[in-house]
């Protein structure tokens, strides 16, 4: 009897034939992580929210010299001016172009110099605007002002009082401007309060008729606030603005203070918050 021996079937290892595969160098990839947080940011200012700093008093008792707030960039729709660094992507113009309301808070370019205002929308195309005697009038009707209790605001290293006759010590010391408020209401409902300190020049003006594609704005801090009463001049008024320098809506506050923190003192940028300031939404 012939004898037969079976030998199993030899098994091949592929992985004694196939190379390790290399390593992703850690350079690498933090250069693919910065491309991406660079690109994410530059979307998110672009087209989501940008963030915002108040520097002056021209929009008390709304806004505080020392606010920070972010604008939605989607309110108006988009255009070179929603971009950050001045780069210039888009045509001439908005895309997905929306008028704001009379009495919207936004952030636009100024028309000579480009920097970064904010001030509230008064009068939009068509709308004849004009102040008598301290009194806003829209279409020839004067809008709603009422007195209301006096705006209250401490002095700080981000806030002086505008003239001595409007400072006053409180009886813990603390010392306070104290200025007389306004609350005015639109015609189309939308209500907000204004300081007055009391007649100047720019209480009484000409009536303007907002042409075209612009809009009139005003600053909430009325005899403190370089708008479209004043002609447009770098650095100073507005004019009337055209709409397409529209940069965003305010929309929420994430983060407020008085100016009196140190870089050196870490205790002091908690103490010179203005906590119940911050989430507020406009």
């Amino acid at each position: 009897m012939t004898e037969s021996q079976t030998q199993a079937p030899e098994t091949l290892d592929s992985s004694a034939d196939t190379p390790p595969a290399k390593k992703k160098r850690k350079d690498d990839n933090f250069f693919v992580f910065m491309i991406k947080l660079l690109v994410i940011v530059f979307v998110f200012r672009s087209f989501v929210f940008s963030p915002f700093s108040i520097p002056s008093e021209s929009m008390l008792p709304r806004l505080l010299n020392g606010d920070h707030l972010l604008a939605s960039k989607w309110s108006y729709g988009f255009s070179n001016n929603s971009l950050p660094f001045g780069w210039k992507l888009f045509p001439e113009g908005r895309l997905f172009a929306s008028q704001p309301d009379r009495g919207d808070i936004v952030i636009f370019k100024h028309p000579i110099d480009g920097t970064d205002y904010i001030k509230r929308v008064i009068g939009l195309p068509g709308d004849q605007v004009q102040m008598i005697d301290g009194i806003l009038f829209l279409n020839g009707e004067p809008v709603t002002k009422d007195r209301v209790a006096d705006f209250e605001v401490p002095v700080s290293a981000n806030t002086n009082c505008v003239e001595a006759r409007f400072a006053a010590r409180k009886d813990d010391g603390t010392v306070v401007c104290i200025y007389p408020q306004f609350q005015e209401t639109l015609p189309n409902g939308k209500s907000y309060k204004v300081l007055d300190f009391g007649l100047l020049p720019q209480d009484n003006t000409d009536a303007v008729v907002v042409p075209e594609g612009k809009m009139f704005v005003m600053g909430d801090n009325r005899d403190n606030s370089l708008d479209s009463r004043f002609p447009a001049q770098a650095g100073r008024g507005v004019g009337i603005v055209p709409q397409d320098n529209l940069v965003g809506g305010a929309a929420i506050m994430i983060w407020s203070t008085d100016g009196s923190a140190e870089w050196l003192l870490p205790w002091t940028w908690f103490t010179a918050a203005r906590w119940s300031r911050i989430g507020g939404t406009f």
